[in-house]
């Protein structure tokens, strides 16, 4: 896919991690659809491919790649006025059936990754006086039995959120934490057969709440969301998980 023209420099630019599906995919679309000049970052952004946006493979687990993910973006574009942090995985079952790769990996690209781009980022927010946008999730404001580490690793985007918040505040740089309950994408089809996705959250939500943050003025911080959803079921007895 051919990118796009060079941007002016009055175009607001973003970047968006797990831009190849579910949420990331559809705030990134919405950012394109509205005039953002939009990096794409997933591991195969060509699996979700999004015309216009600058599509940048990686591997949210490897440091280089993270900081190179955020050089590409400001070489594209010579901003970032918005980072949004979609990129996750999740696995379900019983806590003492959880595997130690399965702990490492959750926490490799749910929490590490998140950081690092964080971290690359940040200069290039505060030149900006920019919002970042960390996706956590219900699971991580409330324990969920069957989620156990993946709401760990949530509660952890909580914390590292609030504490850029804290930290960034006086750069002008706003850190808002969005925690949904189950929303219907392909990470949450294993558990569809108990709950049928037209009944779930609709990334479109998740789109509104990036909206919502966007349209405040710079004066106005919004800790976190929290979008309740369907009740979720027991992933430590449910037959979805096995």
């Amino acid at each position: 896919m051919t990118d796009p023209p060079a941007p002016s420099g009055e175009r607001r630019a973003a970047l968006v991690t797990g831009a190849s599906s579910g949420i990331g995919r559809a705030i990134a679309a919405d950012l394109l659809a509205t005039g953002w000049g939009v990096t794409a970052v997933a591991r195969d952004p060509e699996r979700g491919a999004l015309s216009g946006a600058h599509q940048v493979p990686t591997n949210v687990v490897d440091e280089g790649s993270c900081i190179a993910a955020v050089a590409s973006h400001v070489a594209r574009f010579d901003r970032l006025d918005l980072l949004v942090n979609a990129a996750g995985v999740g696995f379900g079952g019983p806590f003492e059936q959880a595997s130690t790769r399965s702990f490492d990996l959750q926490f490799a690209v749910n929490v590490r990754g998140l950081f690092l781009v964080c971290r690359s980022a940040i200069p290039h927010l505060r030149a900006s006086r920019g919002l970042v946008v960390n996706v956590a999730s219900i699971t991580g404001v409330a324990p969920q039995p069957g989620l156990a580490v993946y709401g760990a690793t949530k509660h952890a985007v909580r914390g590292l959120s609030g504490a850029m918040q804290a930290e960034l505040r006086d750069a002008g740089v706003r850190v808002t934490t969005l925690c949904p309950g189950f929303v219907d994408t392909p990470m949450t089809d294993f558990v569809k057969g108990e709950v049928p996705g037209d009944e779930m959250i609709r990334p479109a939500d998740c789109v509104a709440a990036v909206r919502f943050l966007l349209a405040l003025s710079p004066a106005c911080r919004i800790p976190e969301i929290v979008i309740d959803g369907p009740t979720i079921p027991d992933l430590a007895r449910s037959s979805a998980v096995g």
